[in-house]
């Protein structure tokens, strides 16, 4: 397994290697002596909640955040494909502003490390997608933040016409206002 870095700081790509033949192949998705020697502030112990969505083309999940102490996830893409979208929201961060796409994908079986303090979200391009997320805190609706998908001052360059996006999604706040809240 590969340990890829990113433009953004402390978000990494964790990239397996299949192993193939003429059955198919088999593959280590996750391996925690690697994911501890390359984060630091969460160990892979910390995990303490599994998650899967599934959803379809055009779907578009997020922006999303957590405010207090943040939270740690590991995403994936087990079935299909999605553009995973990030946005740094720690004030003291050197990228604190900045975003980024990753594809995560059946084929590649990347893992997507995200540090707490980011808006998470995606878009599904593929017919149907499942995504994974591994979270190292209880879920705590009341620390839930969010960023509307299509702010324009985010301007996210969705790569597929957006087929739904949830009412609380449609719903969340501006960059500009979470910006001015953050101090």
């Amino acid at each position: 397994m590969r340990v890829e870095t990113t433009s953004l700081h402390d978000v990494l790509l964790f990239v397996p290697e299949p192993f193939q033949d003429e059955r198919g192949w088999f593959s280590r998705t996750f391996d925690t002596a690697i994911f501890d020697a390359a984060v630091t502030g969460v160990r892979a112990a910390d995990f303490t909640q599994d998650s899967q969505s599934r959803s379809h083309r055009g779907v578009v999940r997020g922006m999303h955040g957590r405010g207090g102490r943040g939270e740690a996830k590991l995403v994936r893409c087990a079935h299909g494909s999605v553009l995973d979208v990030l946005v740094d929201i720690r004030p003291d961060s050197p990228t604190f502003g900045q975003q980024a796409a990753f594809e995560l994908d059946d084929v590649r079986l990347a893992h997507l490390y995200v540090p707490p303090g980011l808006l998470h979200g995606y878009q599904v391009t593929s017919d149907a997608a499942d995504v994974c997320y591994r979270i190292d805190r209880p879920h705590a609706p009341g620390e839930d933040i969010g960023v509307a998908f299509d702010d324009p001052d985010l301007a996210i360059a969705w790569p597929e016409p957006i087929t739904i996006v949830s009412a609380r999604d449609r719903a969340a706040g501006s960059w500009a206002g979470l910006r001015s809240s953050l101090g």
